[in-house]
């Protein structure tokens, strides 16, 4: 959250395309708020945080170098790092896999707009502004196709949930797996447990759940 000694509000900015990051930092700083970092990827994002302290960070969500969910998943992971930090997806697309995780993370305010309906810059810079004060700001469509998605169980598996569930539909056991991901065994049976929660597969002593966590895993 913004600190009242500082006075402006300090934005750190992520976005691949130079003409739309160039046009953002303008509108923040038309808005009052200090950009102290803009660039064109997560991972320079990343490095920079700890050194710029901003109050809020900016990110699309599809970025260098796979153009796929680089942007999520550094925010998840600025969320972990820094749970009071404000975090603002702007974005064309709507990344259901992490979202789950995202939302439910951190303490610091949240928001998830998609650049094509942003009506006004006042839309944006209140967007920026409930962020930083610690609220949370969906696009509605956003919303929409989220609950939507949770329909399906497995979205809502977490990023090493589902890593551990896609080893097991390989075979490995809990021990193999824990060798794969370098985590401890005990850590492999709270997911595999999560899992089982998660598909809603009760002990039943006569299904074998393992075998229909991955039998889930493979039809989708």
């Amino acid at each position: 959250m913004p600190d009242p000694a500082r006075g402006q509000l300090r934005v750190v900015l992520a976005e691949d395309s130079v003409l739309l990051r160039e046009g953002l930092v303008r509108l923040f700083d038309e808005a009052g708020f200090e950009t102290v970092g803009s660039y064109p990827d997560a991972e320079q994002l990343l490095a920079s945080v700890a050194e710029d302290l901003p109050d809020v960070a900016v990110l699309d969500v599809r970025m260098p170098p796979s153009f796929r969910d680089e942007g999520v998943r550094a925010a998840i992971e600025l969320r972990r790092r820094y749970p009071r930090l404000g975090v603002l997806l702007l974005s064309q697309y709507v990344e259901g896999t992490y979202a789950h995780e995202l939302l439910s993370s951190g303490e610091g305010g949240m928001g998830y707009l998609l650049k094509d309906r942003v009506a006004s810059l006042d839309e944006l810079d209140d967007a920026v502004r409930r962020v930083s004060d610690g609220g949370t700001v969906l696009d509605p469509q956003v919303v929409r196709e989220l609950l939507s998605r949770r329909a399906d169980p497995l979205e809502s598996l977490t990023p090493r949930e589902r890593e551990v569930l896609e080893l097991m539909a390989e075979g490995r056991t809990n021990a193999g797996i824990a060798a794969q991901l370098f985590i401890g065994v005990g850590a492999v049976e709270k997911n595999v447990t999560s899992i089982f929660q998660k598909l809603g597969l009760e002990d039943s002593g006569t299904d074998h759940r393992r075998v229909l966590a991955v039998l889930a895993w493979l039809q989708r």
